[in-house]
């Protein structure tokens, strides 16, 4: 993986959260907490995997309405503050935090009925095989993010420290079914990269955000995503 090394520091970890989800990180926060819900649905006694959970934005929101869930990360320290969220939400006694490997899940087969990979594909410099093994241990869905090639992200993934992975549809695709999963749901979103909205002001970037939603809403949108959200099921045997 990408940027192991960085991601694994107590600084990054205890400053991830302010740097990239305040202000107008806001914005995207609650969108890709909303694409998630959309996936998986009513989670009540669900049993879930996050992997790459990090601080533990999806697991504590997923904990929070009713999910068995499990966090998966490699890093200490955003295990640590997402500990921290999950107490402060007062769920820290009904999930699970665990440090693991995404490429050697410490589950056995189906054990999951969901697995969520978000903000983890476009560091994986394997994904076939990172996504085989998140199809192993799932029962049903495997639901996860990537960065759109052809996009305005292509233009901005150059001044990222690591760089990010891009993704045609037609990777996806491929990649779907060289893991025995078939695409159920997608959406996409995001004319203007995530770093855009990171630099701006709440004010301002609830502005762009209403450009966004325009361009978006347009017969373009899908064309000119940054971010594709997929829901992958099974396939059928």
């Amino acid at each position: 993986m990408k940027g192991q090394e960085w991601y694994q520091t107590a600084e990054v970890a205890e400053e991830y959260d302010t740097k990239r989800f305040s202000d107008g990180g806001r914005l995207i926060d609650e969108r890709e907490k909303e694409a998630v819900l959309s996936a998986v649905g009513p989670v009540d006694d669900k049993r879930v995997l996050e992997i790459a959970c990090g601080t533990g934005r999806f697991t504590t929101m997923l904990a929070q309405r009713g999910a068995d869930i499990v966090g998966l990360d490699i890093s200490p320290a955003m295990l640590q503050e997402g500990r921290k969220k999950a107490r402060a939400a007062g769920v820290d006694d009904h999930l699970e935090f665990m440090r693991g490997d995404a490429a050697r899940l410490p589950f056995p087969d189906d054990h999951f009925e969901t697995v969520i990979a978000m903000r983890f594909f476009h560091l994986a410099d394997t994904p076939a095989s990172f996504l085989a093994e998140l199809r192993r241990v799932a029962r049903k869905q495997v639901v996860f993010d990537t960065f759109r090639r052809f996009s305005t992200r292509s233009i901005y993934n150059w001044l990222l420290p690591m760089g990010s992975r891009l993704y045609a549809r037609a990777e996806i695709e491929e990649l779907l079914d060289g893991a025995g999963l078939q695409l159920a749901g997608e959406e996409h979103d995001f004319f203007f990269p995530y770093g855009l909205y990171r630099q701006l002001p709440d004010a301002m970037a609830t502005r762009v955000r209403e450009l966004d939603d325009v361009i978006m809403d347009s017969p373009i949108g899908e064309y000119v995503a940054s971010v594709s959200y997929w829901d992958a099921r099974l396939q059928e045997e």
